[in-house]
């Protein structure tokens, strides 16, 4: 029987940054769910509206074939993806049980992508992890712990996500 270190116990780790050269806007998240760390993909829980909406917004209401064109059509919007936290200790996909965080060097990342013009924080806990002097706005979280409505979540998503 393995043994499990109690320090490393559900410690989560977030994925690396997706931004190039032509990203305009960051979008922030708190720490990627357990699905989403699985498939090292961002927002892959099924019941996660992050996808749906940016098909709405900017795949003609077209569902992805896959990861890779979810990717290049945030490129194409000169949109980029990473997380406030670098790493976290939560047994859950709730961000309520986030402990034992540890930020990511946003800053760092913002003086190698100057173009960078706004923040957009996917909820309002991603938001108490990482101040910006850069416009932002807080979007409705697109987890599906957050009651809105997926049209109420697209057109706020919309205005935030206008520069």
């Amino acid at each position: 029987m393995k043994e499990i270190n109690e320090s490393t116990k559900d410690r989560v780790e977030s994925l690396s940054p997706i931004i190039d050269e032509e990203s305009e806007v960051l979008v922030l998240g708190t720490m990627p769910g357990k699905e989403s760390l699985k498939r090292g993909e961002y927002y892959a829980a099924p019941n996660n509206s992050f996808w749906k909406i940016i098909g709405r917004l900017f795949n003609s209401n077209m569902e992805f074939k896959d990861y890779e064109e979810k990717i290049a059509c945030l490129k194409k919007h000169h949109i980029a993806l990473w997380d406030t936290l670098h790493f976290c200790k939560r047994e859950s996909n709730l961000d309520s049980d986030i402990k034992e965080e540890m930020t990511n060097d946003i800053d760092s990342l913002l003086a190698s992508y100057s173009q960078i013009k706004k923040i957009v924080y996917n909820g309002k806990k991603a938001a108490t992890y990482y101040q910006t002097q850069l416009p932002s706005a807080i979007a409705y979280s697109t987890s599906s712990a957050c009651a809105k409505k997926t049209e109420e979540k697209i057109k706020n998503w919309k205005n935030a996500l206008t520069i």
